[in-house]
């Protein structure tokens, strides 16, 4: 389908980001699979080529791109089905809360290296017994003189054992009520009392290294504080508004590049004497697919165009990660069922894009804590 969103120079970029995976993502991506891990010389290519934070300003280091260049990567990781090379999640998720929460000395320590690839990052806000209840966490952070003292462990980290910098929620001292005790703050790598516990066997996102990490009196710098003590709550609120969005954006292309596949492969996959999508209940499920995704294009686009804006969309941007990811879910359960025993196989990207799909239901709120925003925001 035509779309409005993006003016001559996105589309050059975009040919230059589908380029570097050609070159630089697809060959490695077995590997990186094998390994749990993308190599940190393919994160520093990616910054060499202008692929990580292509939105920061030319004065902290970045090429002056916004918001619609990250939608651009978002969209060719998804068209060569990488769930792993965590760009969305270090670009647009991670390095906003310094570039909007810090102050110019952090921006200037932290930015470039981001944008450059010198610094992976990660964030740290779930714990094991804590999932999307932010208020509840239990990791806490003690004023000592010019310090900070952090205890307690966090699960669940994306690029938990190559970051570099960790923006970590934790509880300090200030207040009674759980949503104004919650402040945040950058911890470097290498950091005493950082440990990086153990790297989680998953599901899927087979080359994404996530893992638990703990604190142990990990002491860092008071200048190492994003913001106010006690404005780490309202500070995720305001970005996860951004965070529902990429993860709508993701899966709305995913599943556009899997109905591609899958129209491709039924032309050509026969049974009983013909191609498989000549028979009458291929065509109707492939077009129910087909309605489903042109509908979600349609969603995700002016969603995107109304954040890019600058728009409060808490409720728009809480449907998006709701509807898309379980028209996600849908489109690749069907789809996959065309492929017969081959889609059971890890050999085809299909069943790769079937693993990887359950996650988008639950990291970045789960859909159901998506469900009570939306009856927020509309007063029920």
């Amino acid at each position: 389908m035509k779309r409005e969103l993006f003016d001559e120079d996105h589309e050059i970029y975009r040919q230059s980001v589908r380029e570097f995976m050609r070159r630089e993502v697809v060959p490695k991506q077995e590997q990186w699979m094998a390994d749990g891990s993308v190599d940190r010389e393919t994160w520093r290519s990616a910054g060499e080529a202008g692929l990580l934070c292509p939105w920061v300003e030319e004065r902290w280091g970045g090429p002056g791109g916004d918001f619609l260049h990250s939608v651009i990567v978002c969209e060719e990781l998804a068209r060569v089905y990488e769930s792993g090379f965590a760009i969305p999640l270090h670009s647009d998720i991670v390095v906003p809360y310094i570039h909007s929460f810090g102050d110019d000395a952090q921006r200037e320590r932290w930015l470039a290296g981001c944008v450059s690839g010198e610094l992976i990052s990660a964030i740290a806000m779930t714990e094991p017994d804590t999932g999307s209840d932010l208020a509840a966490i239990r990791t806490t952070a003690r004023r000592d003189g010019d310090e900070y003292v952090i205890n307690g462990s966090k699960t669940f980290i994306s690029n938990g054992f190559l970051c570099d910098l960790v923006i970590v929620a934790a509880k300090t001292e200030n207040s009674e009520d759980p949503h104004r005790a919650v402040s945040l703050f950058v911890v470097e790598g290498g950091t005493p009392g950082f440990i990086r516990s153990k790297k989680l066997a998953k599901m899927g996102l087979a080359s994404q290294d996530t893992a638990e990490i703990a604190f142990e009196d990990c002491r860092i710098p008071a200048a190492n504080r994003l913001g106010a003590e006690g404005a780490g709550f309202m500070m995720l609120m305001q970005k996860l508004q951004q965070e529902r969005l990429v993860v709508g954006v993701i899966c709305q292309s995913a599943a556009e590049q899997v109905l591609t596949d899958t129209i491709a492969y039924a032309k050509q996959r026969a049974a009983f004497g013909r191609p498989i999508i000549k028979f009458q209940n291929t065509q109707f499920k492939l077009a129910e697919c087909a309605t489903e995704v042109e509908v979600g294009r349609h969603f995700c686009d002016a969603v995107i165009r109304r954040h890019a804006a600058g728009e409060y969309l808490v409720k728009e941007c809480s449907m998006s990660k709701l509807w898309h990811s379980e028209m996600l879910g849908r489109v690749v359960d069907e789809c996959l069922q065309f492929y017969g025993g081959y889609g059971y196989m890890l050999e085809y990207p299909i069943s790769r894009a079937y693993i990887d799909a359950r996650v988008q239901r639950i990291y970045a709120g789960t859909n159901e804590i998506m469900k009570v925003i939306i009856a927020k925001q509309m007063g029920i």
